[in-house]
């Protein structure tokens, strides 16, 4: 090991599996301790920095339920390539099946300034041949000489540290094992991240969010909860119900609550009864009494739905360095659609300014908050605001995503492609050559006929339509999420340009490009025999 930097060693499969929590934990903190200097290191441009990328959706197993999807939504990621911009860092990149060569030759030929046979040099790809909806980590963690694999890969565990996409305990034993510190939330600040527990904290640092009820477990509790929010607010005309680990709407539900009995009426709580039997689930995969089940397990809240004649779904993402300082890094306005439009679907940035600094005051609020809590790494904050009749737009906090996010892809892709960088005060994005810079981002490009594309297909319809990034104007389309094309009909993509119209344009146009070459690709394929 060089370097005069000392870090607690890996802990082996066989002594790791004799530790309990608390050993654990202690070990833990040790490693994170380390976490520091290792970021120091890091900028100096040593020939032995890396970083190990484990891209595990172990929360978001919801929009993660095939192998495929687990797979493409773990390639969801693969713009960290662009990290290899710096000269001498090597990264291990680690997923549940291979990646297609033509893909990690997509995300390579986009480094600016980079030979992409140099930057390929210094990527490791490590799989673990398992096609299971499982986690990651856990794959990994039931595969001892996988992690081995990857920590031969790792030159100086001095300067190296783990890249998860969320942070539970599993991604903690990753780390133990690997011997390296992860760059992300302590797993013991969970509770903060769950519905009910960031509505305490929304109170506790006095940011405003909706009149509702937290740790509710039954239909009961939930009905006793919506006639006491009746009796402090008569107007209110629905409440959401939210699973305390949902993630991305799919965990939320609708209850319209106009034309019940007076609140206080003798026959109010049976007439909310009946509307709680009779919730609008977003998920429409889910039936009412596994999604009951689900509420018991797991509990939940109940929260009053702002409405309003104008309302939007901006985010705030920040992130916390190793020494506390915290950082706005963006604002977004969020496309939401499903059953009754609380699905997330993608994005636009920068949020509209007429409200991005009232959100990002609120939101660097809970970030200096979660930093003395020991916060460490990327998060977001979700907020509705409304339009008053006075023009005013009025902010609610709603949720706290401790973890990266469908947001974090779209604007990493953009700011590591540009050197860019977004301004609270002025709620722009700013190129280092002065140009103003706009995306638009989904994960969910979907349609049956898309079914009939291959990856090859796509790369060159991008060739011959030119739906490509272009360096020299910094605008253009980068693609992601492209390995669930053919079997799910399903694709990512960041369209970017110099105005919030151009960069809506360019997405538009390329949906459009993508859908008619799938259409007619269709209408070209021999008829079976």
């Amino acid at each position: 090991m060089s370097g005069d930097l000392w870090t607690p060693p890996a802990t082996s499969a066989d002594v790791l599996s004799k530790l309990d929590e608390q050993e654990r934990y202690r070990r833990f903190d040790q490693l994170q301790g380390r976490m520091g200097e290792v970021w120091d290191a890091m900028r100096l441009n040593h020939d032995d920095e890396s970083v190990v990328v484990i891209p595990s959706i172990t929360l978001d197993k919801a929009v993660a339920s095939s192998g495929s999807m687990t797979q493409s939504m773990e390639e969801r990621f693969l713009f960290l390539l662009m990290l290899l911009r710096q000269p001498r860092l090597r990264m291990v990149y680690v997923t549940s099946l291979p990646i297609a060569p033509e893909i990690i030759e997509y995300y390579l030929a986009l480094l600016p300034g980079v030979i992409p046979s140099h930057a390929r040099s210094r990527l490791s790809l490590v799989h673990v041949d398992d096609a299971s909806p499982r986690s990651l980590s856990e794959k990994l963690l039931d595969r001892p000489h996988v992690l081995a694999r990857i920590a031969a890969l790792i030159p100086n565990r001095t300067r190296s540290h783990l890249v998860p996409y969320n942070t539970t305990e599993l991604e903690r034993d990753v780390a133990l094992s690997l011997g390296i510190p992860m760059y992300g939330a302590d797993p013991r600040l969970a509770p903060f991240g769950s519905k009910s527990g960031c509505r305490r904290m929304f109170a506790e640092v006095g940011v405003p969010y909706p009149l509702g009820v937290e740790n509710l477990r039954t239909l009961d509790d939930v009905a006793d909860a919506v006639v006491g929010m009746r009796a402090e607010r008569p107007s209110m005309d629905s409440v959401i119900i939210k699973l305390n680990e949902g993630v991305s709407g799919a965990g939320n539900a609708l209850v319209r609550l106009s034309g019940l009995p007076a609140p206080g009426a003798s026959d109010e709580r049976a007439a909310v009864m009946g509307r709680l039997r009779s919730m609008e689930l977003e998920s429409l995969t889910t039936p009412l009494d596994v999604y009951l089940a689900k509420f018991a397990e797991g509990a939940g809240i109940v929260e009053e739905r702002i409405v309003g004649e104008e309302i939007e779904s901006p985010s705030v993402q920040l992130r916390v360095l190793p020494g506390g300082a915290v950082e706005l890094l963006s604002t977004h306005d969020q496309l939401l659609g499903g059953a009754s439009g609380q699905s997330y679907l993608g994005c636009k940035f920068p949020a509209a300014p007429g409200y991005a600094r009232a959100i990002t005051e609120h939101a660097e609020t809970i970030g200096l908050w979660l930093a003395k809590q020991g916060a460490l790494g990327r998060f977001a904050v979700d907020f509705v605001v409304v339009r008053g009749t006075n023009g005013e737009w009025t902010p609610y906090a709603i949720e706290l995503n401790l973890r990266k996010g469908g947001t974090t892809h779209p604007f990493l892709t953009l700011q590591f492609l540009t050197d860019g960088r977004y301004d609270p005060t002025t709620a722009l994005f700013m190129t280092p050559r002065g140009h103003e810079k706009h995306l638009v981002a989904t994960d969910h490009l979907e349609s049956e006929m898309l079914c009939g594309l291959t990856s090859s297909d796509l790369f060159d319809i991008v060739a011959r339509h030119g739906l490509h990034f272009d360096q020299s104007r910094q605008v253009g389309i980068v693609f992601h999420m492209i390995s669930c094309l053919t079997e799910h009909g399903r694709i990512g993509l960041t369209a970017v340009g110099d105005t919030p119209t151009e960069a809506d344009r360019r997405y538009r146009e390329a949906e459009r490009v993508l859908l008619e070459e799938a259409r007619l690709a269709l209408e070209e394929a021999p008829l079976p025999v």
